[in-house]
Order: C-alpha cells, then sequence, then structure tokens
C-alpha cells in the first residue's frame, strides 16, 4: 500500500524524521526556512497531512488551496494560528501537544518571574557594561517573591504547575482567576484561592498570565488593567502574545507605573515592540518557555504520532477539533 504524504513545515529532530518516514512519504523544510503562505499551499500540494510548529497559519485561503489535506499536527500547546472554524468546515482534522510541555513551561515561566522582580537582566547589563564600581544598599533592590502574594490568570496545566512552585516552594500566598473555578482538590494541591480579576490585580504582587488565545481573551491586560496594579508589581506572560496589549505595557513600564515585567510571547512576534526594547525593567526572550531538549523531543513525536495514528485510521490523540467529513 502506498504511504500517504505529508509534509513537515520546519525542521524538527532527525529521529522524528525517521519515525514518520516508517509509515508515510515525508517531504521535510531542509532550509528550516518560514515559508510565505503561498509556499507552504505549494509545498502541501498533493500531502494529506503537514506537521506545523505553530508559525504557520491554516485558514480557509490556504485550505481551499489544499484540497488534500486532512490533518494538520500542531508542534504546540496552542493552535491559535487555526482558523479552527475554517478547518472543521473543510474537514481537517487538527491537534495539539498538551501535557509534554507543562512542567518545563511552568518552570520557565517562574523563572522569569525571578529574573524580573529581582532585575537580574537589568543587573547583568550594568555589569557587563563596566558599570559596577562599588555597593550601594539600594543597588538593584528589587521585589521580594518568597513570602509575596502571586496572582495567576489561566488555570489549566501549567498555571497548576506555578502555583505548587510558588505555595510549596516559596511560601507565596496564591490566589487565581480563571472562566471556571477549579475542584476543591485541586485548589487544595495547588493551595490557591479563587478571587475575581480586578482584586486579585490590584492586590498581588506578581501577576503571571497562562490563559489561552481567543478573541475574547485578546488584550486581556490593557492600560486599565494596569491601572488596577500595584506600582511594585511584576508581570509575567508566558501565554501568548495579545493576552497583553503590549504599547499599553510598555507605557505602563516606562512611567514605572508598574515595576518590572517579565515577557515570552508578544503581539506580532517575531517582530516586538520598540518601546519595549527600550526599556531596562523587562525581561525578554524569544517564546522559548518550552525549550529543553527533552521536552521538544516529546513535542515533536506527539505532533508525529497524531499524523501516523490519524493517517492509520486509529484517530488522533490529541484532537482540537470535531472536523466534517471530506465531501
Amino acid at each position: 500500500m502506498e504511504k500517504p504524504a505529508i509534509l513537515v513545515a520546519r525542521a524538527i529532530f532527525p529521529d522524528v524524521l525517521e519515525k514518520l518516514a516508517q509509515h508515510c512519504t515525508v517531504e521535510s523544510n531542509t532550509e528550516d526556512r518560514d515559508w510565505t503562505p503561498e509556499e507552504l499551499a505549494q509545498r502541501l500540494q498533493g500531502k494529506v497531512g503537514v506537521l506545523t510548529t505553530g508559525s504557520q497559519r491554516i485558514d480557509a485561503g490556504l485550505l481551499a488551496a489544499c484540497p488534500d489535506l486532512r490533518i494538520v499536527a500542531n508542534m504546540a500547546v496552542g493552535y491559535n494560528n487555526f482558523d479552527l472554524d475554517a478547518m472543521t468546515r473543510a474537514g481537517v482534522q487538527g491537534t495539539n501537544t498538551p501535557d509534554v510541555l507543562t512542567e518545563t513551561t511552568a518552570d520557565f515561566g517562574f523563572a522569569l518571574l525571578m529574573a524580573a522582580a529581582r532585575r537580574i537582566t537589568e543587573s547583568e547589563h550594568f555589569l557587563r557594561a563596566g558599570h559596577w564600581k562599588n555597593w550601594r544598599y539600594d543597588m538593584f533592590a528589587g521585589a521580594e517573591v518568597h513570602g509575596s502574594r502571586m496572582g495567576i490568570i489561566g488555570m489549566g496545566r501549567i498555571g497548576q504547575g506555578i502555583a505548587r512552585r510558588g505555595a510549596h516552594g516559596f511560601g507565596m500566598e496564591v490566589v487565581y482567576h480563571n472562566r471556571s473555578r477549579l475542584a476543591p482538590d485541586l485548589e487544595a494541591a495547588c493551595k490557591a484561592r479563587y478571587l475575581d480579576k480586578e482584586e486579585l490585580l490590584r492586590t498581588a504582587d506578581h501577576v503571571v498570565l497562562v490563559l489561552p488565545y481567543s478573541p475574547q481573551s485578546h488584550h486581556t491586560i490593557g492600560a486599565a488593567e494596569l491601572a488596577l496594579m500595584k506600582p511594585t508589581a511584576t508581570l509575567v506572560n508566558i501565554a501568548r502574545g495579545g493576552i497583553v496589549d503590549d504599547a499599553a505595557l510598555a507605557a505602563a513600564l516606562r512611567d514605572r507605573r508598574i515595576a518590572a515585567a517579565g515577557l515570552d510571547v508578544f503581539e506580532g512576534e517575531p517582530q516586538v515592540h520598540p518601546d519595549l526594547l527600550a526599556l531596562p525593567n523587562v525581561v525578554l526572550t524569544p517564546h522559548i518557555a518550552s525549550a529543553t531538549v527533552a521536552t521538544r523531543r516529546a513535542m515533536a513525536m506527539l505532533a508525529a504520532d497524531n499524523l501516523i495514528a490519524f493517517l492509520g485510521g486509529r484517530g488522533p490523540l490529541t484532537p482540537v477539533n470535531r472536523p466534517m467529513a471530506k465531501i
């Protein structure tokens, strides 16, 4: 029987490609170049599946140009690069890679909080520039982390992981806001207490964003929300670009209406708002919260397993939609 033809849209681990090649005819992006939408559509001609990495937009226009496509396996837990309604109407299955990156991403979220609150990036730049001449009692004095109040907006798996680290490891008081309240046993495991969003923003020393992106969550944190926060507060975003109004955040940081921020995601990334780049009190990282070798390999393997299972007739392992039947 002829193997189904698939496309791997960016470079991934060689052993994952080898596994896919046992079940599929694979075309891979050996240049590891981010194709234009037109190039992606051209490469997808005759392909029934594609492994994407979150930066390839799958929308109605591309689907119309690629009638053979049956499954898109995202190597990411998020899938805001999918027009899920268009995919469902077109009979195209979407999948993601949940669970395998939870702990690694929670680690990174907490690292970003620590770096921003304790002014690590700012002080390193100061040292590297040769400005360190002597000691001062207030030199790079940042915010306390241990024993402070951490507010988490978005209390899924990653949010719960961050809550456990804060409560159990740093003695933090953890409060959270979510679309729905956690079950009592989960609240107890996280030592977390539910608050409405406004009270959380007004009272938290550190606010961590871990909610999924949707039109409803666009600019969850804007000028009005930033105005509620303490002038000593830290904001961390490891969710998705667009959750925060980056221009409003840059203004708040510049005017010291909040003390610091740590950002791994941005509106319009890989572009970053130029005002953020000019500020000393923000830690900026290039969307690397899941970036350990073991976790990225697990993500790639799960994406591959989704393709293999679906094209083998067993159904996807981690579906994100229920596509209509292909006509």
